[in-house]
């Protein structure tokens, strides 16, 4: 299940990222609950955080796949996550000084959205280069199992931490966390990185990432999908603090147990994944029909411990969903497009929050289950939908995706078949 960890470079990039994603997920929950205490309440304003912060997606993404796929992605990787940890300082100290306003909130949202925008797409293409090719699905596995391994201890640090001594200080320990994940990346063995030829500047090579995207089918019904079910049915980050604090008046520790508890499946889910050697369709559909479903429930769930236990198997759903997507895209695609498909992919999975964060905010200004019920709905009618048109197509019954993959720098020339 842990090959990847095998790989020296790989096991210094897990070990720094582990520490980094515990101190990014208690700032989330601490940022949250600071708009909201800023606010008084008003999920209005939190929908207006989450869309700052992830505005910068719609403009900047796709360009961090060009760098991606243009420069080292090793040395710039160190600029984006010192920058990142940055941030976090600068909110932390505003906070623990006892100056911070709304609007300095508002504007490190924006920022961090912006260095966030360019650094996941060369993050993502960064990892074949550590694991290569046979590696990558295990690796893309054991990533989304840190991620939700600290999604578990996070929000319950930071639950605790707030209620204790306020939210700044949960930003300080996030800057300081950032020391690892750039260590890490910093002690690497460049000798045995996998990297493929970088990509001359050219004029152009945006458009040519969207006009190969939109010449293959396949990866079109994955972004498509991605885009409606990240925007309208992954508002955790909102949805469960809306929950916890408007609907059962509970408060951080609240908001910190159904985040918790949510962790819990997807790293059940991200687990299974790292068991998996190749995506498939089948699988892709059903998690999001599935995953669509679970969520309607546990927005009619009449308690606070309900809602939390349904949020284990809903968890389980969206990972399954979310890695079979990333991997699937991955795989699929030449090395020199690596980047810039990986760019518009994170487009549409976060590109979406600017519109869905305030509507699911003015959602929930109306009733505080609307918005993880109407998620629910969306992602079952965009699934069953995209389900029926492929169906027609006839693509179901094609369960691989055949194409020759031209050869990067350390890789062999091979005929390679990418699972969809």
């Amino acid at each position: 299940m842990f090959r990847s960890l095998r790989i020296h470079n790989y096991r210094l990039y897990a070990s720094g990222q582990i520490i980094s994603l515990v101190g990014v997920w208690m700032q989330r929950v601490a940022q949250d609950w600071l708009v909201l205490e800023l606010s008084h309440g008003s999920p209005m304003a939190l929908g207006i955080a989450a869309s700052l912060q992830f505005l910068p997606v719609l403009l900047l993404s796709m360009w961090g796949g060009v760098l991606a796929d243009r420069m080292d992605k090793r040395k710039l990787l160190l600029w984006l996550e010192s920058a990142l940890g940055l941030c976090a300082l600068a909110l932390g100290l505003l906070d623990v000084t006892g100056v911070v306003e709304l609007w300095h909130v508002y504007l490190l949202c924006l920022l961090l959205g912006a260095f966030s925008a360019v650094e996941t797409p060369v993050r993502q293409s960064f990892v074949v280069e550590m694991v290569g090719r046979d590696s990558l699905t295990n690796a893309v596995a054991i990533n989304s199992m840190m991620f939700n391994l600290a999604r578990v201890v996070g929000p319950a640090i930071a639950g605790v931490t707030i209620v204790a001594i306020g939210t700044g200080w949960v930003f300080l320990v996030n800057a300081f966390s950032f020391v690892g994940v750039v260590g890490g990346i910093w002690l690497m063995r460049t000798s045995q990185l996998m990297r493929s030829d970088p990509v001359p500047r050219e004029k152009g090579q945006l458009l040519s990432g969207l006009r190969y995207v939109r010449g293959r089918p396949d990866l079109m019904t994955v972004m498509l999908l991605v885009f409606f079910i990240a925007t309208f049915g992954m508002n955790f980050y909102m949805t469960l603090a809306i929950m916890a604090r408007n609907v059962f008046q509970g408060d951080a520790d609240a908001y910190g147990l159904l985040s918790t508890l949510i962790a819990v499946g997807t790293l059940a889910g991200a687990a299974w994944a790292a068991k998996r050697t190749k995506p498939r369709l089948s699988v892709f559909i059903a998690s999001g029909v599935v995953f669509g479903l679970l969520e309607i429930v546990s927005g009619l769930m009449p308690t606070m411990l309900l809602t939390g236990l349904m949020m284990i198997p809903v968890g389980i759903a969206m990972m399954t969903f979310t890695t079979t997507a990333n991997t699937t895209v991955q795989l699929a695609v030449e090395p020199e497009m690596r980047g810039r498909v990986l760019g518009i992919y994170m487009l549409v999975f976060l590109g979406g929050n600017p519109v869905g964060g305030p509507l699911m905010g003015w959602l929930g200004e109306i009733n505080g289950r609307a918005p993880i019920i109407i998620g629910g709905i969306v992602s079952v009618l965009v699934t069953v939908t995209a389900w029926i048109v492929l169906l027609r197509r006839g693509d179901v019954a094609k369960p691989r995706l055949r194409r020759t993959r031209r050869r990067g720098a350390g890789e062999p020339a091979e005929s390679v078949d990418a699972a969809a």
